[in-house]
């Protein structure tokens, strides 16, 4: 049955039984009543579904939807999915949805796609078609795109970033049910980002003051070079596109951690070459050699760590892992290549005879 036809038999049931779906209830009970009102107008095993489709001119405020006949039992469903992600189609630069199955799953989707090419494949939540993309080819490696429609490149991301959450609530277990509402004022949060902001600060600025205590003017670079990797790590987040969320803030703190202790492992190597009796040049540049190499394994071990969170975490977690990966680079190049080069400048410019350290 086409488009037209199940519409048009809608339109029928909902007329002839008085059946219409009303804002704020749930839309599932509307599907169940004309999936059992259609009984006997459909063929066996098939169902009814809508797609929402915004607010049409002249339905009088009345949500439009596009009427979908489909089998009533999935090939494919949310437990067969391993991520659905958003990405970008280097072709045309688009944002689309990336999928990937698990291997249970792949071999489903391999059977799907190779039966239905050039046929529709609706993904359904509750009740919902959220998108029904074309079958193009048969997919057998487990891991597909969908293309989105036609529109500006915010207006797909969002639509993009949308239905990858639809795709991965799928996966959930049981339908959640509207039970309670409670509103809280806006003093809660105001407090905690107030105290979060202050603490924020009180410890930025203890860590730069230490530092500038206890390594003098090269406790300075230090401070300098910290606050390039924040601002590295944030401008690589914005790129991304990406949003910090609290384990992300989390993910750059210790990000500051580490970078502070590759710092402290660089100062003490060029303290040693100091009371060895080097110049400044000589010992600078020997302290940075020499601290490579402890520098590069003890953020290769958490780079390991960051990985791992990646690929077996979810949500937060993954959020944490890819902001202490950002990190980990943008203190490595600050920390190793900046760092260097303002000691390099700062010795050749002022003539420095004693290193301050």
């Amino acid at each position: 049955m086409s488009h037209d036809e199940v519409a048009a038999m809608v339109s029928e049931i909902e007329a002839k039984n008085n059946v219409h779906y009303v804002e704020g209830e749930r839309f599932s009970d509307y599907v169940r009543k004309v999936n059992e009102l259609a009984k006997g107008k459909i063929p066996a095993g098939t169902e009814i579904a809508f797609e929402r489709e915004g607010r049409r001119a002249g339905s009088e405020g009345r949500l439009g939807r596009i009427a979908y006949l489909l089998h009533n039992k999935a090939d494919v469903t949310g437990d067969d999915l391993k991520d659905a992600y958003v990405q970008i189609d280097p072709q045309d630069n688009k944002p689309q949805v990336g999928l990937r199955f698990n291997s249970t799953g792949a071999e489903k989707f391999d059977h799907v796609t190779g039966e239905n090419v050039h046929k529709q494949l609706a993904i359904v939540l509750d009740g919902i078609v959220h998108s029904a993309p074309n079958i193009i080819q048969r997919i057998p490696s487990g891991v597909a795109q969908i293309t989105l429609g036609t529109g500006d490149y915010n207006t797909l991301l969002k639509e993009a970033k949308d239905l990858a959450i639809v795709l991965r609530a799928g996966a959930l277990p049981a339908q959640l049910e509207f039970l309670e509402q409670r509103v809280v004022g806006p003093s809660l949060g105001a407090d905690s980002i107030t105290k979060g902001k202050f603490a924020s600060i009180v410890g930025i600025l203890a860590i730069f003051l230490f530092m500038a205590f206890y390594y003098r003017v090269s406790g300075v670079i230090a401070d300098f070079s910290l606050m390039l990797i924040v601002l590295f790590t944030l401008a690589i987040l914005v790129g991304m596109e990406a949003t910090l969320t609290l384990p992300g803030i989390a993910g750059i703190a210790l990000t500051v951690g580490i970078a502070v202790d590759c710092h402290v492992v660089i100062y003490e190597r060029i303290r040693e070459e100091v009371r060895a009796g080097k110049p400044p040049k000589v010992a600078v540049s020997a302290g940075f050699r020499k601290a490579l190499t402890t520098i590069l394994d003890a953020n290769v071990t958490n780079a390991i760590a960051a990985i791992v969170l990646f690929n077996y975490g979810s949500g937060p977690i993954k959020g944490f892992a890819v902001t202490l990966l950002i990190g980990i680079v943008t203190s490595l190049f600050t920390a190793v290549f900046v760092c260097e080069m303002v000691f390099e400048w700062w010795l050749d410019k002022f003539d420095v005879r004693e290193l301050s350290i």
